[in-house]
């Protein structure tokens, strides 16, 4: 079994002489810094043993929010805010996805057609979230996330939003309700988020490099009521600070193919498929977001810049259920054990980092 690391050491240097007039800077640093990832490049920390005084050294993560080893502990501390923040009562997994037609188009201007991805599909919830005819309030609250790829890898643009059951009015203080098992019509959100859509592209100076068509077809959106956004919640976590595919999911690199396992949408079972190596590295690299991109985006009383806290969203939910729900602390996600020393099992105490090109001498 091999690493994505092993992959970019082995093969990189041939990838980036074979492509080097088209690799992005981006892609070069993200590979940089895959293969420095916990090596000297990144430095070291140094520990010291409490039981037996001895010092060890570990080398540093790389830090890089594309790197398949790093951030694990920023997606427990997401999970774990967002748990605490979890609203009472039913919740909808929105999911807006765009022809297969404009994929090409977004990957080429990946910064803007993202952003407008989100101001589409953000606007359209908005506009018939406050339709008296399904939820009715003027201030609905949810977040969505971005995700670029499909479970082979290949590039497939869409949103994942979770959705509280409902909509807040800002005249009234009330909480308007949906129903349990259906939030807003399907059919009318993807015409509003692909019209959206089209008007974000004129504006960007784009839509002339659009092929027409795409406007003429069908976009699908899809609308899931989940009840507790508890699940979701958990399926995207480990989206959120990562990309593409994890190190486990590589079963071999031989022979210049990478073979990797997969599951299919609504399938438990794993199966298998292999990729010529620059293939592989390709359409990796094809899901390096943009420098400073945000993938997750809150809205409306979940925004920063609101002027409702949830505190006043779970009380009027709360009244309209005519229910109380009794406050709730998400167990703390407790992360990696303490290192211990492998002289003596002592428990190691941090004691410094030592970046690249310092030098450290033992105390």
């Amino acid at each position: 079994m091999g690493t994505i690391a092993d992959i970019f050491r082995e093969y990189g240097p041939e990838y980036l002489e074979t492509y080097q007039e088209s690799i992005p800077v981006l892609h070069r640093k993200v590979m940089g810094a895959i293969i420095g990832c916990r090596t000297e490049v990144c430095g070291v920390n140094v520990y010291s043993c409490k039981q037996c005084n001895k010092s060890m050294v570990v080398f540093r993560s790389c830090g890089n929010r594309h790197c398949p080893t790093c951030q694990n502990h920023k997606t427990r501390q997401w999970l774990e805010r967002q748990l605490n923040r979890e609203l009472p009562g039913h919740h909808f997994m929105v999911t807006f996805t765009v022809p297969q037609q404009l994929r090409r188009f977004i990957r080429s201007h990946q910064r803007t057609a993202y952003s407008a991805l989100f101001s589409a599909s953000s606007a359209a919830l908005k506009i018939l979230s406050a339709d008296e005819e399904f939820v009715g309030g003027n201030c609905p609250g949810f977040f969505g996330v971005l995700h670029t790829w499909g479970r082979q890898l290949d590039y497939h643009p869409h949103i994942h939003y979770i959705v509280p059951g409902g909509a807040f009015d800002k005249e009234s203080g009330n909480w308007h309700s949906s129903r349990v098992d259906f939030y807003v019509p399907v059919s009318a959100l993807s015409k509003i988020f692909r019209a959206r859509l089209r008007d974000e592209m004129k504006k960007a100076g784009l839509f002339d490099q659009i092929d027409p068509i795409v406007w003429n077809i069908d976009w699908n959106v899809n609308c899931q009521a989940i009840g507790s956004s508890e699940g979701s919640l958990k399926y995207l976590a480990p989206y959120v600070f990562k990309v593409a595919i994890t190190d486990s999911r590589i079963v071999k690199v031989e022979n210049r193919q990478v073979t990797l396992r997969y599951k299919k949408q609504k399938s438990s079972r794993w199966r298998t498929m292999t990729l010529e190596v620059m293939e592989f590295i390709r359409r990796y690299l094809q899901h390096v977001l943009p420098t400073g991109f945000m993938k997750i985006r809150y809205y409306g009383f979940m925004g920063s810049g609101s002027s409702l806290t949830l505190d006043d969203i779970s009380a009027a939910i709360e009244l309209s259920l005519d229910v109380f729900v009794e406050c709730r602390q998400v167990p703390k996600y407790k992360g990696k054990a303490s290192p211990y020393c492998p002289h003596c099992g002592g428990k190691l105490e941090y004691w410094c980092s030592i970046r690249p090109h310092e030098r450290w001498q033992p105390g």
